[in-house]
């Protein structure tokens, strides 16, 4: 059960704002979007994604302490940054595989286009 990022308390997970302190956890009219709120002082435009490639248009940016669009980067870097198989034959196989199909149809066309004439 999630708890209230304010006074720690648990509350439903689909609660909208906590019925112990009234801390607003989801955005408002949207039960299912939540809200993310910064801790202590600093904003969450400081480690959003949207905010480092200039593409965030929310109204409160740079200064924002909470956010129903914010994606943390350094959790966005780490996502990115492992990629299964990625240095090994197989996963260049893998990524690979439509182009391998399309070159050996063009092979095969080739091969049986030279054997009929």
């Amino acid at each position: 059960m999630p708890t209230c990022p304010r006074c720690r308390q648990p509350v439903d997970a689909q609660a909208i704002t906590c019925p112990y302190c009234r801390t607003a956890l989801k955005a408002y009219g949207h039960p299912g979007m939540p809200l993310y709120q910064a801790k202590g002082e600093e904003f969450l435009c400081e480690t959003c994604i949207y905010h480092e490639d200039n593409t965030c248009n929310y109204p409160q940016r740079p200064y924002a302490k909470e956010c129903i669009l914010y994606q943390n980067r350094l959790q966005q870097n780490l996502k990115v940054s492992y990629k299964p198989g990625s240095s090994s034959l197989s996963g260049w196989l893998r990524r690979n595989s439509t182009w391998l199909v399309l070159v050996g149809l063009v092979v095969i066309s080739l091969v049986i286009a030279l054997r009929s004439t």
